[in-house]
Formats: structure tokens, sequence, C-alpha cells
């Protein structure tokens, strides 16, 4: 892997030319529905130079941000999560420390863009590099746990335009976001007809006149538009149509159905090959090796395992009704614990941001080979767990 030294570029782009290579990698439709994706903070038009990657957004991190000059945050958990009800600064309160974290993140100009789920969904992503490090050399296959829809909160915009001004209403579009799928841009479909209308006392019409039935050649302009853009995409529409009420409609898309055995989706069955199965002793010495890890594991339980369900962070509600040897995530609730266990399987908790936080450099690589591949790309060294094994300092009080 390059040092951090040979990975420094002096390139730049805007924040949109980022978001736009580095979506792909996990597309933002795979997010489950809960979940805060995407850009949160920041101007789509600013360029940056470098990026900084972490786990969780803290004022650390923030600092970090500014004084290595990267102007554009890749936090995996979304800082915008539940409503901000207020931004103020000044405060004495240390409850609103995430406010004033925001407010001095958009004085400074940092952008903060969040994958979270999106990235533990799709294939590549978090699941399959933490599969990766609970498998080490051994072999397996391993499928989603739940398979997610292909689409999420995207819509279909159809516009009726003139045929001269098709072009200018296409290009408005697709800058203001439309027209994306996939690895695609500015992605429409269009075809030809004929518009009809009467304006009556009171209209301005760029064609025709008061009171008279006109007929226009026409074309009808298709483009897909994700949810979180539809306010501009329509906004950018009406700027560059040329009629005073521009006729359109717009179509909530249904999911698509997944596939388990090759869709993207949360959480992940691992089945290993059959020569190469884990006993407890060796997995737990794999999952000891993981980096930073704070591992507690289930009492001991005989036998070979062949099955393992993995999911970063906290898998507990993924597992339930999974039959499976072994459980491997982050944290889970004792009940949860509890049953598992007094049914004969391992667990192993490793802590929630500890079974996210080593998997960054693979998300890096991946990053890297993108276009946003010639900005400077670095993992944050402030970016810590909340929580420690033990307390360094304790004493015992007399």
């Amino acid at each position: 892997m390059a040092n951090e030294q040979s990975r420094t570029r002096k390139q730049s782009q805007t924040v949109r030319e980022v978001v736009d290579a580095i979506e792909p990698l996990a597309p933002l439709h795979l997010a489950e529905e809960w979940d805060q994706v995407g850009l949160q903070v920041g101007r789509w038009d600013d360029r940056v130079s470098a990026g900084l990657l972490c786990i969780d957004f803290t004022p650390a991190v923030l600092d970090e941000a500014v004084e290595k000059k990267c102007g554009f945050v890749v936090a995996y958990h979304p800082p915008l999560f539940k409503p901000v009800e207020r931004l103020t600064t000044g405060s004495e309160r240390a409850s609103v420390w995430k406010q004033e974290m925001l407010v001095e993140t958009v004085r400074r100009g940092v952008a903060v863009y969040s994958p979270h789920t999106a990235l533990d969904c799709v294939r590549g992503g978090f699941c399959d590099m933490l599969c990766d490090l609970v498998a080490g050399e051994r072999g397996f296959v391993a499928q989603p746990i739940v398979p997610a829809a292909k689409r999420r909160d995207e819509h279909k915009v159809v516009v009726f335009v003139p045929e001269s001004s098709e072009v200018a209403v296409r290009e408005a579009m697709s800058a203001a976001g439309a027209g994306g799928i996939g690895n695609y841009r500015e992605c429409s479909f269009s075809s030809a007809g004929t518009g009809g209308f009467r304006p009556i006392e009171g209209a301005n019409p760029t064609i025709g006149e008061i009171g008279e039935r006109e007929d226009v050649a026409e074309r009808r302009l298709e483009m897909l538009v994700a949810g979180r853009l539809l306010p501009y995409v329509l906004a950018a529409l009406r700027e560059a149509h040329p009629y005073e009420e521009p006729a359109f409609d717009v179509f909530l898309l249904e999911p698509e159905p997944a596939v388990p055995s090759r869709d993207h989706g949360p959480g992940r069955l691992m089945i290993l090959d059959g020569e190469q199965q884990h006993t407890v002793g060796s997995l737990a010495q794999q999952l000891a090796a993981i980096p930073g890890g704070t591992l507690k594991v289930s009492r001991a339980v005989g036998g070979a395992i062949r099955s393992i369900a993995v999911c970063p962070g906290a898998g507990g509600s993924l597992f339930e009704n999974l039959d499976a040897d072994a459980y491997i995530t982050g944290e889970m609730q004792h009940h949860q614990v509890l049953d598992l266990t007094q049914r004969g399987k391992f667990v192993a908790l490793a802590g929630h941001t500890n079974t996210e936080r080593p998997l960054l450099p693979g998300y890096r690589e991946l990053i890297e080979g993108t276009a946003a591949g010639a900005l400077s790309w670095l993992i944050s060294e402030s970016d810590v767990a909340p929580l420690t094994a033990g307390y360094p300092h304790a004493r015992r009080e007399h």
C-alpha cells in the first residue's frame, strides 16, 4: 500500500465532481430507509484538493481537516442523522457541540459526505471487506442477509418542450443532477409529439395568441432524478423552459425485486469452503488480529464453524431468524446475545466502530481508483473510538 507522502496530489476538483466520482462506489439508493446519506454539508461548486476519511465526524476531525487542507471529508457515520432545530454558537451548554461544529464546518468551507449503510450494502463494500478479515486465508462465498432493493427514492421527470428548446432544458436538468444511472451521467430519452393549448386572458404565451388554439411540435423528454435532487432539477427545468407554464410529470419509481445470490444488501452470511472451516479458537484468533479491536466472545462451544453471519457496527437486528454457526458484529443487545449463546452459537463483539475503522484503507483504495483519485486522500488520525478497553489512569480509591 502506498505511503501517505506518495498519495499527495496537486489537482483540484469541485465538490460536485468528487461526489459524482465516489457515489457509484456506494450508490445512495442502497442505503437503509432510515439513513441520511450523501452530501450533508458543503457548496457544490467549491474546489477541493484533498479528502479526509473518518468514521465519526467530530470537532477534532474538523480541526485536522483544516490543518491538512482537506476540503472534503467522507464521514462513514452521517453527522446530520436527526433533525437539527437550530444552528448557534457561543453556548455554554456542552449538549450543543454538534450544532457549533456544523456552523464551524460551514464557516471553514469544509464539505462533508456520508455513505454509511450504502457502503455496507454494496458488493465490495464494508460488509465484504469485513468478511475478508474474518476469513483470513480461507476461501468462502457470501451473500447479503437481507437483499436491498435496487432503487430507492428515485423519480422519473417527464417534461414536454418545444423542439428548439429541448437541448437547453436537458442540459439545465443534467447540471442540476438529473440523468444519473450507475456510472453514466446525462442519460435521457426523448420522443416526438404534438402539444396543444389555448391561452386565456392573463396569460403571456411564448407561442400563440390569447384565445386561439395552438398546436406545437414538441419533444417528450424523460430523465431519472434522485429524490434529494428533485427540487433543484425542477427549478432548473422551469428556468430553462421557454413556456410560462411548463407541462411536466413526476413519477415515483417502485423498487426492483432483489436477487439474494448476487444483489447488494446489508450484512453477509459467509459459507467457508468445506475443508477450510474455522474452529472457535482459530476464529477468535483471527478476530483478535483486527486492528483496534476490543474483542468480547461468548464462552467456547464445540464443533467446526462453517457458516458465519457478519455485519459491521450493530448487526443484532439482521441476525434475528438467521441460522449460522457464528455471529460477528460490533455490538448487540444483551437479550440478543443471550438468545444466541443459549442456542449454542458462537458470538463475537469487537466494538461498534472497531469493526468499521479498519476498513477505511480499503475504501480509500476504491476512491483512488475513481476520477476523485486525482485528489490526495488521507485517513484521519484524530478519529478514534469513543470508548476504550479499561482506563489507563485508573487507580484504586481508599
